[in-house]
């Protein structure tokens, strides 16, 4: 760490990675599918019985992803946490 900013006191845009697999057997392949398009997330990865999406967002639109599945679907959750950057002109300075 170089630098560390506090973004909430002016415009700023922040998002948050999270990578999570899912049993994605049966009619829960295409239900996880479907489940990733909603929420604008990829599939990386494809096995016989799982997926592993990526997805990215404000930390509230994944924790809803997360509550709109099955929990006993989820195998695996990471997230990175939040990063951000200033909006317009406003530049990071070392």
């Amino acid at each position: 760490v170089v630098k560390v900013v506090d973004l909430s006191e002016a415009a700023h845009i922040e998002r948050e990675l999270m990578l999570i697999k899912v049993r994605a057997t049966g009619k829960d392949r295409e239900e996880m599918k479907r489940m990733a398009d909603i929420f604008r997330g990829r599939i990386v990865d494809v096995t016989e019985s799982t997926y592993v999406m990526e997805l990215t967002g404000s930390a509230t639109k994944l924790d809803s992803f997360i509550e709109a599945i099955d929990r006993s679907l989820i195998l695996e959750t990471v997230r990175t946490g939040v990063s951000g950057i200033g909006r317009g002109d406003r530049i990071l300075r070392i």
